[in-house]
């Protein structure tokens, strides 16, 4: 799923379900920014915190703190990084199969997902449900697919079903994959290793697609193929109809979130928005001018219902800049004085909470990494 799933539909939902304007925010903002939190340690000038840091090389730092990276880069094809980021947020290991390999293939609403979703509405902080939601929602749309280099990802005849939403590109991919399928497909395989769902491109992340691939359902990877039609509509509107649910179970639970002037029935309408055919920033547009028409924010509350991957940084760091920040690993940060009380502070500690999650309960499900 991409930023127009994890952060405008999120906070559309969850504001038409009664959250306050600011817990919506913190909410959406944690889902999307599982997609852009990438730096894995950063060694901190001064914090004033007692609990929560690592220590490397004698320095305070905050390590293992990513949730996910570049996917295109060769160093970051490693066993560490598959597990740690894309494994854990992005492709929930569905623990179904006979091997290993087949266990790690993701589930819609895994076990192990279910269970953390579950520990997650427990707990009084919205940024840790919206973390949380990224990876629930993603196993609606990456299911099939693994978060390591797997024959399990690797698949053959990916195209489009449903011509109305084919783009230009999709077109000539089909034409490819028709005329020269043997050819591009090595090709293929040689630029789009089988890692995650690289090889049926962004198919998935397009709530509005119909698309359909082959793949080899077998436990011992004999070469057969069976062919899937993938709705990515009825994924999507299965994963958000199931997330509104569990946002009024959580409001139910912490009542401090809810705003008691929403009272909102329109849900068909973001049912609608969410299957929009158009370009990714067509789709944010169209549900920034929902959030406006329906009520649920104003032009005054722009930072709100808007979405910059670096502003949680900004307000955590005093010498916060982007090609500083924007990196693997970070020297030298400096804290802001109430650092403990930011955001970007409360979404490392979720994310160091869903680890430990993560790993538990993997471990429950008999699905054990090796180290």
């Amino acid at each position: 799923m991409k930023k127009d799933a994890h952060f405008y539909v999120v906070l559309a939902v969850s504001r038409a379900c009664g959250f306050k304007k600011e817990s919506a925010h913190r909410l959406a903002y944690a889902s999307q920014f599982v997609d852009d939190a990438k730096i894995n340690l950063i060694y901190l000038q001064n914090h004033g915190l007692k609990e929560g840091l690592d220590n490397l090389d004698d320095r305070p730092a905050f390590f293992n703190i990513a949730t996910c990276h570049s996917y295109f880069k060769v160093d970051t094809f490693n066993y560490e990084a598959m597990v740690n980021n894309t494994s854990a947020f992005h492709f929930v290991p569905g623990c179904k199969g006979k091997t290993f390999t087949k266990k790690l293939r993701c589930r819609e609403e895994s076990p192990i997902i279910l269970d953390i979703l579950q520990d997650a509405l427990q707990e009084d902080n919205p940024i840790i449900l919206g973390l949380v939601l990224h990876p629930y929602a993603d196993t609606f749309a990456h299911q099939g697919f693994s978060g390591l280099l797997s024959k399990v990802n690797a698949i053959k005849n990916c195209r489009v079903e449903n011509e109305l939403s084919a783009k230009l590109q999709m077109r000539i991919l089909n034409l490819f994959c028709n005329l020269w399928s043997d050819k591009f497909e090595r090709y293929l395989n040689k630029i789009l290793p089988a890692y995650g769902h690289a090889q049926a491109l962004d198919f998935p992340d397009l709530p509005y697609l119909v698309w359909s691939h082959e793949y080899d359902p077998s436990d011992d990877f004999r070469g057969y193929r069976k062919r899937i039609i993938v709705d990515n509509r009825e994924r999507y509107l299965r994963a958000f109809k199931k997330i509104k649910e569990h946002l009024e179970y959580y409001l139910s639970l912490h009542p401090q979130h809810r705003d008691e002037k929403i009272s909102f029935s329109q849900f068909d309408l973001f049912w609608d928005a969410l299957i929009y055919k158009g370009k990714d920033q067509a789709r944010i547009r169209n549900w920034q001018k929902l959030l406006l028409e329906l009520g649920l924010f104003s032009e005054e509350d722009k930072a709100l219902w808007t979405y910059d991957d670096s502003t949680w940084l900004r307000k955590a760091f005093v010498n916060y800049n982007f090609e500083r920040f924007h990196n693997r690993r970070v020297e030298d940060a400096q804290c802001v004085e109430n650092f403990k009380s930011t955001d970007w502070y409360h979404f490392i500690m979720a994310v160091k909470w869903y680890k430990r999650k993560f790993y538990h309960y993997s471990q429950k499900h008999q699905l054990s990494f090796p180290s």
